[in-house]
Parts: C-alpha cells; structure tokens; sequence
C-alpha cells in the first residue's frame, strides 16, 4: 500500500513582458480616476491554489509543472511560478 501526502500549491501566472496587457492598463487608469496618483503601470495575472496528494514533494512539485504547463499557462504568452506547501 502506497502513502502519499497532501501538499498545497500556490500558482501565480503573469503575462509575458513583451505581450501586450490591457486589463492591467484599464485597471490602472481606473486607479488613477480614483485619484490614486502614483500608480505607474498594472498588470494582471491570475493565482490559484491546488491542493493535490503525490508520494513526495518532487512528485508533487512535477504534477504542478505538467498542470501549468498542459492547462492553467500558456507557454506562449505566461509565464507562472508556483510554491508547495505540505499540509497536515
């Protein structure tokens, strides 16, 4: 009988640098309308947490790379940088 263990990951996925980000644009116009003054530039992203049960920590950290990778970035455009933290 296999034992696994619970780990919980934080996914932070960006835009590229160079790609274009409107929403960050309308987000810090909309900060500066609120008189938000020092506002220079926004860009937008998404986060998300997994919660996922794997052998070890290098099991869990490969099955986060495979997710970001086939679903939750596109390599085209995002980049994402993630965290593993073991819970109880």
């Amino acid at each position: 009988m296999s034992t696994s263990e619970r780990y919980l990951a934080r996914v932070q996925v960006s835009l590229k640098p160079t790609v274009n980000d409107p929403e960050g644009d309308t987000i810090a116009g909309a900060l500066g309308n609120l008189g938000f003054e020092g506002v220079e530039k926004v860009r937008s992203g998404r986060y998300f947490q997994v919660v996922l049960a794997a052998k070890d920590r290098a099991a869990a950290g490969q099955a986060v790379e495979d997710m970001c990778a086939r679903l939750l970035a596109n390599p085209v455009i995002e980049t994402y940088s993630y965290e593993l933290e073991p819970l109880a």
